[in-house]
């Protein structure tokens, strides 16, 4: 044990000499997190929104004014003409165009109704169809002001609730993920690199010709990016709850644990690279493709798997990632306790024991 302490005490300090490998650890995770917290967020807020106000009527003026108070919009100089609605649209000014046309607060009480015309810059549909829809309810909304005590027969008013994300915070989304991400890099990709470049510099050969066990050489490598890894992983929790407002619901213990379980996992399928690569290069594009490329793909993080073709989904059960998200997802995001996650966790614990195994039988004692 004292030989072991004092070869992972080594690996800490080789770690630590490295100014890259210190800012992959720490400078990439607070990166992530802040980026997909933030820049990166699905909801759409501050759309730019041009008016041509042709009714010039209170009614017009409160539905603009109601616009430009919400979050989601930023009213821009009002419009002269279609012809420069257009053109703003063309230079990328506006996003959205609202029309009132003439005489719209007196139509709203006529039996015909008044129209307004909605404009989205379709170039993104899906921002679109989104920008229509807050158009639409802030308008909806509007016309129950002015009407609250009117019933229509046989309507139908929706009660609306978001289960787990009240405040539809989109950060909930990309915790999880940017979690799995950094694990990946941490685990996967510098163990793989370290082991790797023992080689390289010819040291592995000393190594392997000492009294020390060459596996305890494995396990001497893989701990301080464990250590490393749990670190990095309370960072994101902290930066989670108290910069992107994440409420953690369930068990840190139980988080922890799964966390874990996972790190040994990523360290694992890292120690395997690096027995079937002899460079640095080929072992960090390796696990790239190992790793990070179905992390951001083939685990709902980025993309919903039930849109993808099956074959899709079935290749993504072979991705470990993806059910360490959907745990992250289940027991911090909503809450819930081991008894809905262990089939998960069973998984998981088979591919860890599996990607062990072989990264240790497949570790090679002589060097060619």
């Amino acid at each position: 044990m004292k030989q072991l302490i004092a070869f992972i005490r080594k690996e800490f300090y080789h770690v630590f000499r490295d100014r890259r490998t210190l800012l992959i650890l720490f400078g990439m995770p607070i990166t992530q997190v802040l980026l997909f917290g933030f820049a990166l967020n699905s909801e759409v807020k501050n759309i730019s929104v041009a008016v041509l106000d042709n009714a010039h009527d209170i009614q017009s003026e409160q539905i603009i004014a109601k616009i430009n108070s919400s979050s989601y919009f930023m009213v821009k100089d009002p419009a002269l003409n279609y012809n420069e609605i257009e053109k703003r649209f063309k230079t990328g000014e506006i996003k959205c165009a609202i029309l009132f046309p003439a005489g719209f607060g007196s139509d709203i009480f006529k039996h015909e109704g008044a129209k307004v015309q909605v404009i989205a810059d379709a170039a993104d549909p899906n921002t679109a169809t989104t920008v229509v829809n807050y158009v639409n309810s802030i308008i909806g909304d509007y016309q129950k002001q002015l009407n609250p005590t009117t019933s229509l027969r046989y309507q139908i008013i929706p009660e609306v609730r978001q289960l787990y994300n009240e405040e539809q915070n989109g950060s909930l989304n990309f915790i999880p993920g940017v979690i799995a991400l950094v694990f990946m890099i941490v685990s996967t990709t510098l163990t793989s690199v370290a082991v790797v470049k023992e080689k390289e510099l010819g040291t592995m050969e000393i190594l392997l010709v000492s009294p020390f066990k060459p596996i305890l050489v494995l396990i001497a490598k893989a701990v301080p990016y464990l250590v490393l890894s749990l670190i990095d992983f309370i960072i994101i929790l902290l930066l989670a709850v108290f910069v992107l407002d994440v409420e953690i619901r369930g068990s840190l213990l139980l988080i922890f644990a799964e966390s874990i379980l996972f790190i040994i996992t990523c360290l694992s399928l890292g120690l395997l690279i690096s027995n079937v690569t002899n460079t640095q290069q080929s072992a960090m594009l390796l696990s790239m493709i190992s790793m990070m490329l179905p992390t951001m793909l083939l685990t709902g993080f980025m993309f919903p798997l039930e849109n993808m073709p099956k074959i899709f989904q079935w290749v993504s059960n072979i991705v470990p990632s993806k059910y360490y998200y959907d745990i992250i997802k289940a027991v911090m995001l909503k809450g819930l306790g081991f008894s809905y996650v262990w089939k998960e966790t069973l998984v998981l614990l088979g591919m860890t024991s599996g990607l062990l195994i072989l990264a240790l039988r497949n570790f090679k004692i002589r060097l060619q």
